[in-house]
């Protein structure tokens, strides 16, 4: 059976949202500098890989050096 590019887009949508909703659910019992750690670390890990073109060396410094931006940010 051909997959259309709709379905795969239905399909890859879904995985995401799915994603996102365990993941949010997880963060239900952090405190708020865990909260800030982790949002550092997301936004670290996406500039680090838009500014060296998805390196995954890149993402994973942005993700450490957000991650303690965020972690110092609320203490």
């Amino acid at each position: 059976m051909k997959t259309t590019q709709k379905q795969t887009l239905r399909a890859a949508t879904l995985g995401v949202l799915a994603t996102l909703a365990l993941g949010l659910g997880g963060c239900a019992g952090m405190s708020a500098q865990d909260k800030s750690t982790a949002i550092g670390a997301g936004i670290g890990a996406i500039g680090g890989s838009v500014l060296t073109g998805g390196s995954a060396v890149g993402t994973v410094g942005g993700a450490a050096v957000g991650g303690v931006i965020g972690h110092e940010i609320k203490k």
